[in-house]
């Protein structure tokens, strides 16, 4: 097998052994979300979920967390609570009832990188916040609906926008998913809003994240003075939810299923 895959427009193209590696990895991220969910509540810090994480991908997944050290950044996972976007850095911040966040997980198995992320609740969750959060994980799932070959990646973008705008929400537009694989982040961006019709092309082989950004305010954000953590300008919740997508030559394929088979 070659070390380097084929690409299109600068596009990895994975082979078969190479998208069972990814598989794989997929899975393994997928379980630590599994794995955290019944100690996400109130009192928690997000500290301790990030070390029950960090625990659990390297003694028990034996895997890496690709997010440790990574341009710099300090913890395992990424963990974004209420008006927080991404890239969340986790600390000494207690878990209040009602707090919502996402749990960002990316693992590295075999050489290869799985990644995804949820939403999960501390205790009952306002009717914005379980709002805001359905509406961005909705978007995930009809963006993902879309991918297909001959599709084209601003079929994503217009799916994520058209729906969550209808729902009197925004979409982040300075984040955006990537091509995965051997490498973190590879091309393409896969940007969440856009037209139809415009863009790459899909083609069976390619890997990528879906990972909408839905604001329950205005899409404008900032990043805090820690240089990671994404806010909305106007502290309103925002939410997201990600899946690492293969495209197969009937459609697509999640890689990043946690147990329950669905997404």
């Amino acid at each position: 097998m070659s070390l380097s895959a084929p690409t299109r427009h600068n596009v990895p193209i994975k082979s078969a052994h190479e998208i069972e590696l990814m598989r794989n990895a997929g899975r393994a991220a997928a379980s630590v979300l599994d794995m955290i969910e019944p100690h996400v509540q109130p009192g928690v810090t997000t500290e301790s979920l990030d070390r029950l994480c960090h625990e659990f991908i390297v003694d028990e997944l034996g895997a890496t967390p690709a997010p440790l050290n990574y341009r710099g950044f300090p913890k395992s996972v990424c963990i974004s609570v209420n008006q927080q976007v991404c890239h969340g850095i986790p600390g000494p911040r207690v878990l209040k009832k009602g707090d919502i966040l996402n749990i960002d997980v990316t693992v590295i198995l075999e050489g290869f990188h799985g990644d995804t992320s949820r939403m999960f609740f501390a205790g009952e969750p306002s009717r914005v916040a379980r709002r805001v959060s359905d509406v961005a994980h909705e978007s995930l799932l009809r963006a993902m609906d879309v991918v297909r070959p001959g599709a084209h990646l601003g079929d994503i973008g217009h799916a994520v926008q058209s729906y969550a705008e209808r729902q009197r929400c925004s979409v982040v537009r300075e984040y955006c998913g990537h091509g995965i694989g051997r490498g973190f982040h590879e091309e393409p961006q896969v940007l969440h809003y856009g037209r139809p019709g415009t863009g790459l092309e899909f083609e069976p082989g390619m890997t990528f994240t879906i990972e909408p950004m839905i604001n329950a305010g205005r899409r404008h954000v900032k990043v805090l003075a820690d240089r990671w953590t994404v806010v909305t300008k106007d502290h309103s919740l925002s939410a997201q939810w990600e899946h690492t997508i293969l495209v197969t030559p009937e459609g697509h394929e999640i890689l990043t299923l946690g147990a329950s088979g669905t997404p």
